[in-house]
């Protein structure tokens, strides 16, 4: 088969001091972006938390180190707990970041509420994240694109504001959703510009795309061009039971629940399995792929483009 192949996004890490092109005073964020960029990789995501069962990481600023020693690499964030937050200072951060990176700011937004306290801890009760990201969204656009932003909603109230700078495109940035439920899919349709599915078959990403753009064509969006990609957590090694203790691990300490709940949407193997894997999903569209690799930051980077290139070779 020859398809069209996808953008190869990593997860932004840490890197040794040794790691080429740093020094030993440098920021292990920024050594490692400039190791990933003069590597090839297209881009890099982030996750983000407050206090994510007492650890956080706020993407936006990590993001904007990266933006500061990078020149191509797409920043995106995946995903983004928007709800966390005010959307007015949200949307001047995420406009300041595009401006420093010259526009290659991507922001994944979503609800992820693995840990409810996270919620609580920020003032936010998590029952209503979904409708405050929906707001949220909606405001952001505004500011992004308008002299005056005016509006009233359940959750937030704004009347005449006025927000400089601008984002570095006319559009705004570009506002990609997150998540594999019917809610996050209208979500995309009603108020974004792309989709990110993840822990789904291939045959929930076609539908995925069905149902986007029938929510899109319900707003009024008919002629919105919503593309999709996917996030993929992933064991690679030569030994297949070495690949899955891998990445079993890894998720297990992450989300605090069995490899059991994942395991059949998550690869494990060598690159050329891996590859093999994702190959479906891009012939069903998918047009950016999300490499969760469960390795040290240093191996993680050979481990991304040698998938990459094994995903070239079984796409062509």
């Amino acid at each position: 088969m020859s398809l069209q192949m996808p953008l190869v996004f990593m997860p932004a890490g840490g890197a040794s001091s040794s790691a080429a092109g740093s020094a030993a005073d440098d920021n292990p964020l920024a050594a490692w972006a400039r190791q990933a960029e003069a590597g090839g990789i297209d881009g890099v995501f982030v996750g983000d938390h407050v206090t994510f069962y007492g650890s956080g990481s706020d993407g936006l600023l990590q993001l904007a180190t990266i933006a500061a020693v990078s020149k191509t690499l797409l920043l995106q964030t995946c995903v983004y707990l928007l709800a966390l937050r005010h959307p007015t200072p949200v949307g001047l951060q995420a406009a300041m970041v595009d401006r420093i990176s010259g526009g290659r700011l991507l922001l994944g937004v979503g609800i992820g509420g693995e840990d409810p306290n996270e919620w609580w801890a920020c003032g936010v009760d998590p029952k209503t994240r979904a409708r405050r990201t929906d707001e949220s969204m909606q405001i952001l656009r505004s500011l992004w694109t308008q002299d005056e932003t005016t509006f009233a909603g359940k959750h937030f109230d704004l009347t005449g504001v006025r927000m400089q700078p601008k984002p570095a495109r006319a559009g705004g940035v570009p506002l990609w959703v997150g998540g594999r439920s019917d809610a996050a899919l209208r979500r995309a349709g009603r108020y974004g510009d792309a989709w990110t599915g993840i822990w789904v078959s291939t045959r929930r990403f076609e539908q995925a795309g069905e149902l986007i753009a029938g929510f899109a064509a319900e707003a009024g969006r008919a002629d919105a061009t919503l593309e999709r990609g996917m996030q993929f957590w992933m064991g690679i090694d030569a030994d297949r039971d070495a690949a899955r203790a891998k990445v079993a691990g890894s998720m297990e300490a992450f989300y605090r629940l069995p490899f059991a709940s994942f395991e059949k949407y998550t690869p494990y193997g060598t690159q050329r399995e891996i590859a093999e894997f994702i190959a479906p999903y891009i012939e069903a569209g998918c047009r950016w792929v999300n490499l969760v690799i469960a390795d040290s930051p240093e191996a993680n980077l050979d481990h991304a483009l040698a998938v990459r290139d094994a995903l070239r070779d079984v796409c062509r």
